[in-house]
């Protein structure tokens, strides 16, 4: 009774149709998930949004923007989040698969073509498709915030920094990839990042809700991800780094709404195909971002996929071979499952001054948890070459849907 009585009192009352059916999927138990992380300290609110390529069957909010009584509730519809490292999936390598699609740029091609002062030695041999699939031999990370002083000096340090590994080799997860592709959009869309990002993705997908630099007038629904010096960071990217870039990078800086997550994913379940059944890209230049690279692991373009060696993977235990997805380190997740015909976009502030120890640490197991929950409402939809489950990404996963 008092975990019921608990889970009614950190549930929201809903912000939108949960299912278009009276005898719809029950949900309870992403709900009661959900609900056990804000119980563990490990977020103090949060939004799920669940839906299949054609309608959102699940939308609900949990908890508060902070941990105060008082404080607002967040909304699916509207409550902008620090999306930090969806940033890579959503503005990043969905601007790199417009340009791809639409003939600018080649992913085999080097990124000296577009970025001139990454060049010299093995640099030359790093190509578009390695910045998004990690091989490309950089190190996961550089403290810029400590040591440039301004954008220019920043991009200086990264275009100057030694590879670590041979070009191709191996999948080092690192936002330098992703710096460095921001960078490479702005030349080949000859417009600063952000503005590529907004003509490529954001409209095109009607995602109005979704920003760099959200202004002052949209604090008030912007879910605070972190503290300084004792008051809530809010509406300012939480990554120092792309603060020092502008607040706007190919790593981190997006906010964005549960509801607009949920039109993007809905995109990459459709194939590249809008409502109305024009198209966003071709299905052939979607498939070939989700088709893995060798010596890549788990790693897509762009996107990540369950790893089944994990003991405890933020992806589950039950999302098909055809599963990607990808977190932030604020508290944010997407996966799409085109197995099943569905997504899951769970949104949290986790980042901002989490009560739990290990906090991240305890994030992973909620997202399991959500992650199964939901998945296991859902049976795969697709027939696996050779009807095996077992079926990895080692190599190109042959299916019909």
């Amino acid at each position: 009774m008092r975990s019921l009585v608990l889970l009614l009192g950190l549930l929201g009352s809903g912000d939108g149709r949960a299912t278009d059916r009276a005898d719809g999927p029950d949900f309870s138990m992403v709900d009661a998930a959900v609900v056990e992380g804000i119980r563990r300290g490990v977020y103090p609110g949060a939004v799920v949004v669940i839906g299949t390529s054609d309608r959102i069957l699940h939308a609900q909010r949990y908890g508060r923007l902070t941990w105060s009584p008082n404080a607002s509730r967040p909304r699916s519809d509207s409550t902008l989040w620090d999306l930090a490292s969806l940033t890579k999936v959503i503005g990043t390598t969905g601007a790199v698969l417009r340009l791809v699609d639409a003939g600018v740029m080649q992913l085999d091609e080097p990124v000296r073509t577009w970025v001139p002062g990454f060049a010299g030695g093995a640099r030359d041999q790093v190509t578009i498709r390695m910045l998004l699939s990690h091989t490309s031999g950089l190190r996961a990370y550089l403290p810029l915030y400590r040591t440039a002083t301004s954008r220019e000096m920043a991009i200086s340090q990264i275009l100057a920094d030694t590879l670590l590994r041979p070009p191709g080799d191996s999948a080092v997860y690192s936002d330098l990839n992703a710096i460095l592709l921001g960078l490479a959009i702005e030349s080949a869309g000859k417009a600063p990042f952000d503005s590529v990002v907004r003509r490529e993705v954001l409209e095109p997908l009607g995602m109005s809700q979704t920003m760099f630099r959200p202004p002052r007038a949209l604090w008030w629904r912007t879910a605070p991800s972190g503290m300084l010096n004792g008051s809530p960071v809010i509406g300012t990217v939480n990554d120092r780094n792309a603060v020092t870039l502008g607040g706007a990078a190919g790593h981190a800086g997006l906010f964005g709404t549960g509801r607009d997550l949920a039109k993007y994913a809905q995109a990459w379940l459709r194939q590249g195909r809008l409502p109305g059944d024009s198209a966003w890209v071709r299905s052939e230049t979607m498939r070939e971002f989700l088709r893995p690279t060798p010596g890549a692991g788990t790693r897509l373009l762009g996107w990540d996929t369950p790893d089944p060696e994990r003991d405890v993977s933020v992806f589950g235990s039950e999302l098909s071979p055809l599963a990607f997805g990808h977190t932030g380190w604020t508290g944010t997740e997407i996966w799409i499952d085109p197995a099943r015909d569905l997504f899951v976009v769970f949104l949290t502030n986790r980042s901002f001054d989490p009560r739990a120890r290990n906090s991240l640490t305890a994030l992973r197991d909620v997202r399991a948890r959500v992650s199964d929950a939901a998945a296991t409402l859902f049976p795969a939809q697709c027939t696996l070459a050779g009807g095996s489950v077992t079926v990895t990404r080692a190599e190109p996963v042959q299916a019909t849907c």
